[in-house]
C-alpha cells in the first residue's frame, strides 16, 4: 500500500563510499525521509553493519543489490536479506519467473519462522540508465515501454510486491498490473537538476501524480548546497 505521509514516499539513496558518510546522512535525514537505500557500493564496503546502524536509529532499509542468478542462489540471498529485517529488497525481473517465485516463497517461509514481517520484494524491469538504443545493443529489439510492461506483468505473476521502474513507465505498469502493485521510481530530477547518467527522468511532483508509490532520490539531495532545504522542497512538491 502506498504510504500516506509525503516524507514516507522518499527513499534516500545512500550511494556513499564509507560507513561514516552513511551515518552522517542517516543522522541528518532520518526525520525527513521514509527509507534509506543501501546499494552495491556501500554494502560491499560496510556489509550488514550498515543495515544494523540504520535500523538501530529506527529507520527502514531498502537493500538494493538487484539479485540476478539461478533461482536457488537468489532465493538463498533473499532469505539472508529477510533475516536482516530490511523493509524491501530487489532482484532483476530478467532472472525469470522461477527465480522470482522461489525467492518470494523463501522469504515468506523465513519471515514466518522468525516471526518478522516479510520484506517487500521488488523486481527491476529495465535500468533507468538504459534507452532503446542500449536495449538493442544487448539484443532486445522491442519497444522499451512494451518490455517494461511485459516484465512488470511477469513479476506480478511471480508474486512480487512491485517493481522498480522509470517514472515514464508508470502508466503501462498500472495498466498491466493494477493499482495495488507497488512502483518504486528512481530517475527523479527537477528540470533544473543535472540528469547525470539517468536517461528517463521526471520531477517528484510529476512522478507522484503519475502514480509512483515511492521515489528514490540521491544526488539531487546529496549534492545540493542545502540538503535539508532540498528535501523540504521535494516534500512540498509531492504533498
Amino acid at each position: 500500500m502506498s504510504p500516506v505521509n509525503p516524507k514516507d514516499k522518499i527513499i534516500f539513496a545512500l550511494d556513499v563510499e564509507h560507513f561514516g558518510e552513511a551515518q552522517h546522512w542517516v543522522n541528518l535525514l532520518k526525520d525527513r525521509v521514509g527509507i534509506f537505500k543501501v546499494g552495491k557500493q556501500l554494502f560491499t564496503h560496510a556489509g550488514p553493519k550498515v543495515i544494523d546502524m540504520i535500523r538501530k536509529k529506527g529507520q527502514k532499509v531498502f537493500l538494493d543489490l538487484k539479485y540476478h542468478d539461478i533461482p536457488n542462489t537468489v532465493a538463498k540471498a533473499g532469505e539472508e536479506a529477510t533475516k536482516l529485517e530490511v523493509a524491501m529488497f530487489n532482484l532483476h525481473a530478467l532472472g525469470g519467473l522461477a527465480m522470482m517465485k522461489k525467492t518470494v516463497e523463501a522469504s515468506r517461509v523465513i519471515a514466518k519462522g522468525l516471526g518478522i514481517p516479510k520484506p517487500l520484494i521488488l523486481a527491476v524491469t529495465i535500468l533507468t540508465s538504459m534507452d532503446e538504443e542500449a536495449l538493442r545493443e544487448v539484443g532486445v529489439q522491442g519497444p522499451l515501454l512494451e518490455e517494461v510492461g511485459r516484465l512488470a506483468f511477469l513479476s506480478l505473476k511471480a508474486g512480487m510486491d512491485g517493481v522498480v521502474a522509470s517514472p515514464q513507465e508508470i502508466g503501462i505498469i498500472r495498466e498491466r498490473c493494477g493499482e495495488k502493485f507497488l512502483i518504486v521510481t528512481p530517475g527523479i530530477r527537477h528540470p533544473s537538476d543535472k540528469r547525470d547518467d539517468q536517461k528517463r527522468t521526471m520531477s517528484p511532483k510529476e512522478a507522484i501524480a503519475a502514480g509512483a508509490d515511492y521515489l528514490v532520490i540521491g544526488r539531487p539531495i546529496k549534492e545540493a548546497k542545502d540538503p535539508l532545504e532540498a528535501v523540504e522542497r521535494i516534500i512540498e512538491d509531492i504533498s
